[in-house]
């Protein structure tokens, strides 16, 4: 049998935007204006572990390996809007669900796209959608922006 990794049993919501010289040093600074831009995330695919602790603030050392569910979008074209957000479902006694968004649109259509997306994956599981966090962010692309929202996994 193979050992398993530990379970996460914090998280953090998290949304930053920002302009760079290229689309990834744009999305470097969008890590940063959302304070995970000196971790390494793992992306991971969209299930909040039962009983996980909503912390305000990431408490993690530099250069840590932290599994994130996130949305990103670099644009490099100037005067478009970008958005990205992110949401988690909640249910009495059970897991939490992830969803992520990002794309050409404001922040509210993005939020929106999230609350559809939530409710669709708890009627698909059989479970009751009791409450939702969601958190979004825009940007007006200047010259090379990019967007970045997600739900950041820790111990």
């Amino acid at each position: 049998m193979l050992p398993s990794l530990p379970t996460p049993r914090k998280f953090t919501l998290l949304a930053g935007a920002a302009e760079g010289g290229t689309k990834l040093n744009a999305f470097d600074n969008a890590l940063l204006a959302a304070g995970i831009g000196n971790l390494n995330l793992v992306k991971v695919s969209s299930i909040l572990p039962p009983e996980a602790e909503y912390v305000e603030k990431l408490d993690i050392p530099p250069g840590s390996l932290t599994p994130t569910a996130y949305g990103s979008c670099a644009s490099d074209r100037p005067g478009e809007v970008i958005a990205a957000a992110v949401g988690i479902g909640f249910s009495t006694n059970s897991f939490g669900v992830i969803m992520e968004y990002s794309g050409c649109c404001e922040q509210k259509e993005a939020e929106e796209k999230i609350q559809f997306m939530l409710e669709n994956a708890f009627r698909q599981r059989g479970i009751k959608l009791e409450k939702t966090m969601i958190k979004g962010i825009q940007w007006k692309v200047e010259k090379i922006g990019a967007v970045f929202a997600g739900v950041a996994l820790w111990y």
